[in-house]
């Protein structure tokens, strides 16, 4: 080959080399330009959840308060002129993380459910659960054809739903600070919110279903109501059954496995196999993450906690993980707040009624307590909050449409976050009082 010939082919691949160089960096520059926002996105929601909620706490509120008025204020900003963050709510990794953390927050909650209390607390809790969610869906449902006469009637149904749950954990919260847990009053209102619970999760599966049908154009009938009821019974049923014998034996493998870290695997693969099961299903996938946590006992996995040198239960271990992802949650329900949708008539009016709706619904729960001496305004006192799980049932609301229009909309929206808000922010006060008094 000649010399001249041999530099042409040396420049050649010189040239390919430099271009094949150039093009993966150009890769890895559009990867990066990619990842650039969602990091800067993480350090804004962490910092101004740990801010937010360490601000609220300082008064003796929760700090899920703090981390939604930190979204808000991050989500609103353009309202004074700077418009730098208005993409952030609308990230799909970021979305992602907060479904993400979601899953963890039921899971946790089921984790911390015991099937046995909940079927051993007597008639006046599963009563006083029952009442909590027909009023308030009946009262909600009032509300939001009053104001908004022209959406879709499923949309009105929708409200309702998100009103029907109340929070456990800030109701436990004030009992435990004031040592009245055991009570006769805390015992019925720690029992029948947890079947609240329970039932928000059947109802928000059965207007999920029917919201679907309608999308899809399928006309409504009795029969599909009840074909939604019975797979979300059967689901929860063979759930309990199945995944606390396949829990069992499954962790009881794993303990004879090499390797450190397997409980929190298996237990986050229990987690999502049912959460994805439940999605199979058509039904929401938190259903099947709090499943997940009323199947994982400590009794099962106790050989393989004592053998792991951490040593630690699965709620110990799921806590560095909802640390990180359960606040992104909130705070991105914040930030979906639109401030200047008040401005438009009836809104503010309409996050007043829903209030309104919220607390007079939940004192109806005072007329299924059964036993005598029981105060009956303590019990629909500790009812109100409706806390993370009203705002888990907004965040999906916002995501469905039916033939286009979104079943939960800004305005919907908003109003649903200040009524959560409210109710969380009134509930200790007033039931700290009342048990006081009480106990006087």
């Amino acid at each position: 080959m000649r010399p001249r010939a041999r530099l042409g082919m040396l420049l050649a691949a010189v040239g390919a080399t430099a271009l094949g160089a150039g093009i993966a960096h150009a890769d890895a520059g559009g990867q990066m330009a990619e990842v650039l926002p969602i990091l800067e996105a993480l350090v804004l929601v962490l910092l101004g959840a740990r801010l937010g909620g360490a601000l609220f706490e300082r008064f003796g509120q929760p700090a899920v308060l703090g981390e939604l008025v930190a979204g808000i204020v991050i989500g609103n900003l353009g309202l004074a002129g700077w418009h730098g963050l208005d993409g952030m709510r609308a990230l799909p990794a970021l979305d992602l993380l907060a479904e993400i953390g979601v899953l963890f927050l039921l899971f946790e909650v089921g984790l911390k459910s015991d099937v046995r209390s909940m079927m051993a607390v007597g008639g006046s809790s599963f009563l006083v659960a029952t009442l909590g969610v027909i009023a308030p869906i009946g009262l909600g449902y009032l509300a939001s054809s009053s104001f908004f006469p022209s959406h879709h009637p499923l949309t009105h149904w929708f409200v309702g739903a998100t009103l029907c749950a109340t929070s456990v954990g800030i109701t436990a919260r004030v009992l435990s600070d004031l040592g009245r847990v055991s009570s006769p009053e805390g015992r019925i209102v720690l029992g029948a919110a947890v079947i609240d619970d329970v039932m928000g999760l059947l109802v928000l599966a059965v207007v999920t279903g029917v919201i679907a049908a309608a999308d899809r154009g399928v006309a409504f009938a009795p029969a599909s109501l009840l074909w939604i009821v019975g797979k979300s019974v059967l689901f929860l049923g063979a759930a309990l059954l199945a995944g606390g014998w396949l829990s069992r034996h499954a962790f009881r493998i794993a303990a004879r496995l090499p390797g450190e870290g397997l409980l929190l695997s298996l237990a986050l693969a229990f987690c999502f196999a049912l959460a994805w099961l439940a999605g199979r299903a058509g039904l929401a996938p938190i259903v099947g993450a709090f499943a997940a946590g009323l199947i994982v006992d400590e009794a099962h996995y106790r050989e393989l906690r004592t053998r792991d040198s951490a040593d630690r239960s699965v709620e110990q271990l799921l806590q560095p993980l909802m640390t990180f992802l359960v606040p992104v949650f909130f705070v991105l329900m914040g930030m979906r707040v639109d401030l200047a949708v008040f401005g438009a008539p009836g809104v503010i009016g309409f996050a007043a009624a829903l209030c309104v709706v919220a607390v007079v619904s939940k004192q109806a729960c005072s007329l299924g307590v059964l036993e005598r001496g029981v105060d009956r305004l303590a019990v629909g006192l500790g009812m109100i909050p409706r806390g993370e799980v009203g705002l888990i049932f907004a965040g999906i609301g916002a995501t469905l449409a039916i033939k286009g229009e979104r079943v939960v909309d800004p305005v919907v929206f908003s109003a649903v976050v200040v009524m959560v808000a409210a109710t969380t922010l009134i509930t200790p006060p007033l039931l700290t009082w009342r048990m006081r008094r009480r106990q006087a």
